[in-house]
């Protein structure tokens, strides 16, 4: 039986049958949430903007719940050494934007950039499609459950510097919480994983999904952390 991720021959199937319990509040932010509850950078209304995708991969590793992230290499002309999800730009061959283009778009760039298997990815959601202004991209955030994991790695180095799991109790560890502030003045949601800092885009994803799946903890917003921060 063909997985629900898989591309070929068909559309992909975002299909929420099956999955674990723990992913229950997810599934109930996803189907709730509102875009300006996610970003006030909302896509322009004369449909300007390059369409592209995230995928925001939930997993379960030794340590429980996880997400996948890579680190763009440091030799990138945008983005370099920043942590994201994998995801880029919408090819012709990934269809429509407003059909399942922003999905199929999402597992193949999580295939090319982490070496991930796509057929053991069930998409089980979609959020509002969101505006990053500095880089011009609308962006779709689809989210997956990795029934199935297969190995993930650096696949070209000039575009990845590694590919990491962070476990949501991390994630949610108010230890590992802090703002931004960039050089602009705007402040912004931060975490302290696995010798990174996820800040910009990523990072307001992961807090929001936190938040509105109710896992957030207190945490100090007046914690204070560089751009440049290492570990």
């Amino acid at each position: 039986m063909r997985r629900a991720s898989e591309t070929q021959g068909g559309p992909v199937v975002v299909s929420r049958e099956g999955l674990p319990g723990w992913l229950d509040p997810v599934v109930r932010a996803v189907e709730t949430v509102k875009p300006l509850q996610l970003s006030r950078f909302l896509p322009p209304e004369d449909g300007a903007g390059r369409q592209s995708a995230v995928l925001v991969l939930f997993g379960e590793g030794e340590r429980g719940p996880e997400l996948l992230l890579m680190e763009r290499a440091g030799t990138l002309r945008s983005h370099a050494g920043q942590p994201s999800f994998p995801g880029g730009a919408l090819d012709p061959e990934d269809g429509d934007a407003h059909g399942d283009g922003p999905l199929r778009a999402a597992l193949r760039e999580a295939e090319e950039e982490t070496g991930l298997d796509p057929s053991g990815v069930q998409v089980f959601g979609v959020l509002p499609k969101l505006y990053i202004p500095v880089s011009g991209f609308v962006v779709t955030p689809v989210l997956g459950w990795w029934r199935e994991p297969s190995p993930v790695g650096v696949v070209d180095p000039n575009e990845t510097a590694r590919v990491f799991t962070v476990p949501v109790a991390d994630l949610t560890d108010p230890a590992h919480r802090a703002t931004t502030v960039h050089p602009s003045g705007h402040r912004g949601p931060a975490f302290l994983v696995e010798s990174a800092l996820v800040w910009g885009f990523t990072a307001g994803i992961i807090d929001r999904l936190l938040h509105y799946a109710g896992w957030e903890r207190p945490w100090d917003r007046e914690k204070l952390v560089p751009l440049d921060w290492r570990a």
